[in-house]
């Protein structure tokens, strides 16, 4: 907005934004931040309207100064409490905040005043998924994609997301979202390449075989990656390892081989780097992304390589028929649902997920249950995870087992206004507060320390633990989890046969439930988990689910039957 003489009406706006991040630079630290939120929030109960306020939270917004972006849409609210855009931008600053309860809230007002608002929709739908309301996320982003053609390949993008973990969905469901995804950014990513020649390797002359992550540097999340490309022989196999963000760390358990290539993608189009595969004569394309980092997709659409495989970070199909394999095991992949795969299915012997721990990690102590005297069940899994059916099937368990209690840990649990959250579901399943521990996010090192106060982990579902349950498990805490309808919601199956621990996969819900409550009512419980704790880690180095060097050879045999 410009007044008549041409000047800009936000610019002082900008002007004391900008001081405002000057500041927190100068004096870093929550001091400065303290400091950079008081002076704001004094200069916006000076601001005489709401439309001034909100503008002024614009500026603070854009400037990334969001605690004081957040004061001055509140002090905007405040002034007119019917400006829908007020609402939806205080929304958009307590969402990216990570205070998903509140930014619910913010968009439901915001629609209460525009209720056909799509990007307003869009939000809400993200919002509510972070929260662990799946469905209802869902169901929000499917009403932007109607109502604004402009947000469908966003909407798609995210729903296609998403889809795995919502308990209403089914495999069928989750095909036809990741299909009508792609074919919006087939579009999108303009004329693919044709797939390239398979090249005449001269004899002896390796594969050369491409990895495509944006986490690399994630060395928790990297377990059963490094693990494998730590025992490739690179007499037969050239590592190229293609990173969209920092490489790996250098104590991360990636053991870098003197010929091993580290590309940085960050910088690149799906088309540059294309070619730069194509260029470098990659006979083997492995994405290990999946769905966490979508843009990268369209790259495979372009089918740089000969052959193209995607492998640990799926859990469902692509949806993209530019995959030739997707990588998975029996316990994930039945036969009769491969009609829900895009790709063609490669079982592996043992677990798809076969890991290795290679960088530092808490001892194993003995379970909490020694010396509180009860069982203190335990879920560690992302916000998202905990969908109303998890949260109701856990409310059964402690509604039956009433001397147990329960400690959820997880990164938005971090905010108070989330934790009420969380409280007020399982209060509505007659749950009290002391019943429930619930914790933020801590360094990694740390975060692992808290499974000392576990005695066994809950398993999420639909959308089941991966790199949570290998930790839990590595800490010496058992996972109970059931066989569910779909990959994502047998993922800790596939780690816990092969790790020789069936006993703690229950057939379905029911029996989950059943032996969760039969667990904390058995003396001999806390006697089995002490033994079980003191020999997890040697029981697991002698089973599949740590046997990275074989999981390694099977996929070596199907990156050269596949390069023939």
């Amino acid at each position: 907005m410009r007044a008549e003489n041409g000047t800009d009406t936000n610019e002082p706006a900008k002007r004391l934004a900008e001081a405002l991040k000057r500041l927190r630079r100068l004096a870093p630290g929550a001091a400065g931040e303290e400091v950079a939120v008081q002076l704001a929030e004094v200069v916006a109960q000076c601001l005489p309207n709401g439309d001034i306020a909100t503008r002024f939270g614009y500026a603070l917004h854009l400037e990334g100064e969001l605690p004081a972006a957040i004061a001055a849409y509140r002090r905007a609210t405040s002034l007119d409490a019917e400006r829908f855009d007020t609402w939806y931008a205080l929304g958009c600053a307590e969402l990216d905040s990570g205070r998903h309860a509140e930014s619910i809230q913010c968009f439901q007002r915001s629609l209460a005043l525009k209720p056909e608002q799509a990007l307003t929709h869009f939000d809400l739908g993200r919002a509510l998924f972070y929260s662990g309301e799946v469905d209802a996320g869902l169901d929000n982003l499917r009403l932007a994609a109607e109502l604004d053609p402009d947000l469908r390949r966003q909407a798609f993008a995210a729903i296609a997301r998403y889809i795995p973990g919502s308990p209403r969905a089914d495999n069928a469901a989750v095909l036809e979202a990741r299909r009508a995804w792609a074919a919006l950014e087939f579009v999108a990513e303009g004329r693919p390449f044709e797939p390239p020649h398979r090249r005449a390797r001269p004899s002896g002359d390796p594969i050369r075989v491409g990895y495509v992550s944006a986490f690399f540097n994630d060395a928790n999340w990297m377990k059963p990656v490094f693990g494998v490309i730590n025992h490739h022989d690179r007499a037969q196999f050239a590592v190229h390892l293609f990173c969209d963000d920092r490489p790996p760390a250098k104590d991360g358990g990636y053991r870098q081989h003197a010929q091993d290539r580290i590309i940085d993608a960050s910088g690149l189009s799906n088309q540059e780097l294309a070619a730069r595969i194509t260029a470098l004569g990659i006979d083997v394309l492995v994405d290990l992304n999946g769905h966490s980092f979508q843009s990268r997709l369209g790259l495979f659409m372009r089918r740089p390589a000969p052959l193209i495989i995607g492998w640990f970070n799926m859990y469902a199909t692509t949806g993209i028929d530019a995959f030739d394999y997707i990588v998975g095991d029996d316990a994930v992949i039945p036969p009769e649902e491969e009609c829900f795969y895009s790709e063609r299915v490669v079982r592996v012997r043992g677990s798809y997920l076969a890991f290795s721990v290679l960088y530092p990690v808490p001892e194993i102590v003995p379970p909490p249950c020694l010396a509180t005297g009860h069982l203190t069940f335990g879920s560690f899994a992302s916000q998202y995870k905990l969908t109303d059916e998890v949260i109701a099937a856990w409310a059964a368990i402690l509604n039956r087992a009433l001397s147990a209690r329960l400690f959820l840990k997880n990164r938005a649990l971090g905010q108070a206004s989330n934790r009420e959250a969380v409280l007020e579901r399982f209060h509505h399943h007659g749950v009290a507060a002391e019943r429930l521990l619930l914790e933020g996010p801590e360094e990694h090192f740390e975060f692992l320390a808290a499974y000392a106060r576990v005695d066994i982990a809950l398993d999420t579902f639909p959308y089941n633990g991966g790199t949570t349950t290998t930790e839990a498990l590595w800490a010496g805490v058992p996972v109970l989890t059931f066989n569910g309808d779909r990959w994502a919601s047998r993922t800790s199956r596939s780690l816990l046969l092969a790790a020789g621990l069936e006993s703690w996969c229950a057939p379905d819900l029911e029996s989950y439930i059943d032996g969760a409550v039969a667990l904390a009512g058995s003396a001999a419980t806390f006697v089995d988990l002490a033994a079980l704790r003191g020999t997890m880690r040697a029981r697991l180095g002698g089973t599949a689910v740590c046997d990275s060097a074989g999981l390694c050879r099977a996929l070596e045999n199907l990156y050269r039957d596949g390069s023939r």
